[in-house]
C-alpha cells in the first residue's frame, strides 16, 4: 500500500471531483466541498504542498477509504 505524502490542491480537488464532490463556494485560500449524503463540508485549502493532516482528516470527513483515495489520486 502506498504511503500519503503531500500533494498540490489540484490533485486533491480531482480526487474529490472524481468521487462527487463539488466545490460551492470559494473563501479566500480555501475550497469548500460537498456531496449529496455527506454532512459535513471538505475544505481544501489552496496550497502547493497540502499536509497530511490535512488529507487524512478530509478523507475522514467525506468517509473516503484510503484505498479510494489511492485508486483516484493515481488516475
Amino acid at each position: 500500500m502506498p504511503t500519503f505524502r503531500p500533494v498540490s490542491y489540484k490533485d486533491l480537488i480531482r480526487v474529490f471531483a472524481a468521487d462527487g464532490f463539488r466545490c460551492v463556494r470559494t473563501e479566500g485560500d480555501h475550497m469548500v466541498f460537498t456531496k449529496p449524503g455527506i454532512t459535513r463540508p471538505v475544505v481544501i485549502p489552496k496550497y502547493n504542498s497540502v499536509p497530511i493532516f490535512i488529507i487524512k482528516n478530509n478523507l475522514r470527513t467525506a468517509g473516503m477509504s484510503r484505498e479510494r483515495y489511492f485508486e483516484l489520486l493515481n488516475k
